[in-house]
C-alpha cells in the first residue's frame, strides 16, 4: 500500500510575520533519493507589511536613461493590461469584476480618462487583436469588439467550461502568430494528481473556442507568457511549488512547445523529484523526468512571475528590443522575500540569454522588518513604446519610459533575483586549477610586485579548493566569511570583488562588489545582507552583480560545465570612493584607478556536476 510521505512544516511564532530561520538545507539537498524518506521541510510565511506609498517614485531604481511616473491611480485593483492599436489602455480588475479603459488624450504620459467598459465576476485575462478583445474569467472566455468610442460591444461568451480554479483561478490568454488563442489554466492545488486533464496546462483553440486541445502540460501556473517576435516561439514563466523550502522551487522560464510536458507535480527544476507525490500507475520518477522538458532558466523561488511581454517598440535603446520583461508580484512563502520587481530577460538570436533586474525598490527592509511599497501584476507596452506596470495593491499603473537622462542615482531595493540561473551559453573550457591567471584585477590595478603586501583568505575553505555548497546559488546563497591583513600606511578603505573569468574573460562575470569598508575592518562574517548600504560595517556599500541585483550572488555555473574558478580580490585604497548606490564593476574600477596601494586574491572552485 502506498504510504504518503510525512512533512513537518517548521513555522513558529506567527503566520503573519517573519518566522524564526532554521539552518536546514532544501529538500533536494537532504535526500539522496527523494522518493525514499520522510523529510523535514523548513518554510516560512513572510508577507512584507504594506506601508504608505508617498514618494514611491523616488525609491524605484531603473537603468540609466529610464524614468518612472504614475500613469493612472485610484484604480483599486488593476491586474492584466492590454493596449489597443489607437493607444487606449484596457485593464482588468479581478476584485471588481470589470474592465476599465484608460486614455492619455494629450500624450503627456498620464491617463486623464477612466471608464468601465465591461463587467463579469472574476475578470482577469485580456488580449487585443485589432478591434477584437478576448477576456477570461475562471471558467469562461468572452469576445467583444472595440467600438469607435472605445467602449466594448456586449460580451459574447464562447467558452463556458474551463476547469474550476482552486488555488490558481487567474486565467490569462494571448493570440499567437498562428492566429490561435492560447489560454493558461493553472493547477487547482500546490502539488497533486489533477482530476481534470486541462488543469496545469496551456490550452490552444480557435478564436471561436473550437478545436480546443492541450498544447502543453505539467505547467503549474504560467500566468505570464508571450511569443518571441522573430521566431514566433512561445515562452512562459511558471510558478514553482510552495513548501519545498525557502530556496525550492525556482520559478521557471520555459520554452513551451506543443505536445511537451514540463514536470509538475512530480518533477521540478533540472530533474529533481518532488517527494510529496508519485506519478500515477507504474510510471517511475525517472520515467516522468525523462518525459519532461527541463526549464531554460531559473528565477528566485516564490518570486511569483505575473504578466510577461516581449518588447517590440522603438523608444527603448536598440539592445532592449526583442527582450522579454516580467512583472514579479512578490513572495509570501520565503525568507527573505523575493519578487517585488520587474526583470528583463535578454534574448539574442531569438534565444534567452540571461535575467537582469530592470525595476527595483518596491521592497525594503526597515530595521528587522520587511516592507513593500506595492505588489506588481500587469505589464504591457504602450503605443509610444513605454512600459505600463500595474500595482494592484495600491491601485496604481506606473509608466516606465526611456528619456536618455544621463544618470540614475536612485537607490536599488534589496535584490530578490539573487538565486537565479544565468541562461547564457558558455563557450570554452575553464583554466586548469594549477594554471596562474594573471589577468585578474589585482594584477591589472597594482602589479604583481605588491601582491604579497596583503593576505586574503576565507575561514570557510582554503585557497585553491572547492567552495562549499552553502555559499553557492543552489545552496543558501550567502556570502562566505573573509579575512585579510592590514593594508600599508595610508590605507583609508578596502574594496572587495568576486568574479568568474570562466564565463567571459572580458569582462569576467561579477558575483560581488563591496567597497568603502573602513580601514579598521579586516574581516567580514558570512551572510552579508543584500543591501546597497550596510549598517555594519558602517559606511560600507555594495554594487551591482551581473545578475543585475545588489550584493552577493553565489557560484552557479551551468550543470554541464567543468569546474569554474572564482577570484576573491581585496584592494587597499588611499581614499573612500565617491560612487552612487548600485555601482557596476566598470564604475568601481574606474573610481579605484590611481588609488590602489596594495591588493591580494585567492581562487575557489565550484562544480555543479
Amino acid at each position: 500500500m502506498h504510504i504518503k510521505k510525512m512533512f513537518v512544516i517548521a513555522l513558529g511564532l506567527s503566520i503573519i510575520c517573519s518566522l524564526k530561520s532554521y539552518a536546514v538545507p532544501p529538500v533536494s539537498a537532504q535526500l539522496k533519493d527523494p522518493r525514499a524518506a520522510d523529510v523535514t521541510v523548513v518554510g516560512h510565511v513572510l508577507e512584507p507589511k504594506k506601508i504608505a506609498t508617498e514618494n514611491v517614485l523616488a525609491k524605484i531604481a531603473l537603468p540609466k536613461g529610464f524614468e518612472i511616473n504614475v500613469f493612472a491611480q485610484d484604480l483599486i485593483n488593476p491586474r492584466m493590461i492590454a493596449v489597443a492599436d489607437n493607444g487606449a489602455v484596457y485593464v482588468t480588475r479581478r476584485e471588481l469584476g470589470d474592465v476599465i479603459k484608460l486614455v492619455d488624450a494629450n500624450q503627456d504620459g498620464v491617463a486623464e480618462q477612466q471608464e468601465v467598459v465591461a463587467n463579469r465576476p472574476g475578470m482577469h485575462g485580456i488580449a487585443i487583436e485589432g478591434n477584437d478583445v478576448y477576456l477570461a474569467t475562471v471558467n469562461d472566455l468572452y469576445k467583444a469588439t472595440i467600438l469607435p468610442d472605445g467602449k466594448l460591444s456586449p460580451l459574447e461568451r464562447f467558452v463556458d467550461d474551463l476547469p474550476d480554479g482552486g488555488q490558481h483561478p487567474n486565467r490569462t490568454l494571448a493570440l499567437g502568430p498562428d492566429g490561435k488563442l492560447y489560454v493558461s489554466v493553472g493547477s487547482t492545488c500546490n502539488a497533486c494528481d489533477e482530476t481534470n486533464p486541462e488543469s496545469a496546462t496551456m490550452l490552444q483553440m480557435n478564436t471561436d473556442g473550437t478545436a480546443r486541445k492541450i498544447f502543453a502540460s505539467g505547467l503549474r501556473n504560467t500566468i505570464g507568457f508571450d511569443f518571441e517576435p522573430d521566431t514566433g516561439e512561445l515562452y512562459g514563466m511558471d510558478h514553482g511549488i510552495d513548501w519545498l523550502g525557502d530556496n525550492e522551487q525556482y520559478e521557471e522560464l520555459n520554452h513551451i512547445v506543443q505536445g511537451k510536458q514540463y514536470g509538475w507535480p512530480y518533477v521540478y527544476d533540472d530533474g529533481k523529484f518532488n517527494p510529496q507525490d508519485e506519478p500515477p500507475g507504474d510510471i517511475t520518477m525517472q520515467e516522468w523526468a525523462a518525459r519532461s522538458v527541463e526549464p531554460l532558466g531559473f528565477y528566485t523561488p516564490h518570486a511569483a512571475p505575473m504578466q510577461m511581454i516581449f518588447y517590440t517598440g522603438t523608444q527603448f535603446p536598440e539592445d532592449y528590443r526583442g527582450d522579454a520583461f516580467v512583472a514579479l508580484r512578490g513572495s509570501w512563502n520565503r525568507k527573505p522575500p523575493a519578487g517585488y520587481e520587474v526583470t528583463r530577460i535578454q534574448f539574442a538570436g531569438g534565444k534567452p540569454v540571461k535575467f537582469e533586474a530592470f525595476a527595483q525598490g518596491f521592497l525594503a527592509q526597515k530595521k528587522d522588518k520587511w516592507v513593500h511599497y506595492g505588489r506588481l501584476a500587469g505589464l504591457a507596452q504602450a503605443k509610444d513604446g513605454s512600459l505600463l506596470l500595474a500595482d494592484d495593491t495600491n491601485g496604481i499603473i506606473y509608466r516606465i519610459a526611456y528619456t536618455g537622462s544621463s544618470q540614475n542615482t536612485k537607490p536599488l531595493g534589496p535584490p530578490t533575483n539573487s538565486s537565479n540561473t544565468d541562461i547564457r551559453v558558455v563557450n570554452g573550457d575553464p583554466l586548469l586549477p594549477e594554471e596562474p591567471h594573471t589577468n585578474n584585477l589585482a594584477f591589472q590595478l597594482v602589479g604583481s610586485s605588491n601582491q604579497n603586501s596583503l593576505s586574503l583568505q576565507s575561514p570557510a575553505f582554503p585557497p585553491g579548493t572547492f567552495i562549499p555548497r552553502t555559499y553557492a546559488a543552489e545552496g543558501e546563497n550567502i556570502s562566505p566569511p573573509l579575512k585579510w591583513t592590514a593594508g600599508p600606511e595610508g590605507t583609508k578603505s578596502y574594496a572587495i570583488i568576486m568574479e568568474d573569468p570562466n564565463v567571459a574573460e572580458n569582462p569576467p562575470f561579477v558575483h560581488w562588489l563591496l567597497y568603502n569598508l573602513p580601514a579598521e575592518v579586516l574581516e567580514l562574517p558570512k551572510g552579508i545582507p543584500p543591501l546597497p548600504e550596510l549598517a555594519k560595517p558602517d559606511g560600507a556599500m555594495q554594487g551591482k552583480n551581473d545578475y543585475g541585483s545588489i550584493g552577493y550572488v553565489g557560484p552557479n555555473p551551468p550543470p554541464i560545465d567543468p569546474p569554474h574558478r572564482y577570484y576573491f580580490q581585496v584592494f587597499a585604497l588611499d581614499t573612500t570612493l565617491d560612487l552612487p548606490i548600485g555601482s557596476t564593476r566598470e564604475e568601481l574600477i574606474e573610481s579605484m584607478q590611481g588609488h590602489v596601494l596594495s591588493s591580494s586574491y585567492f581562487v575557489g572552485f565550484y562544480d555543479r556536476r
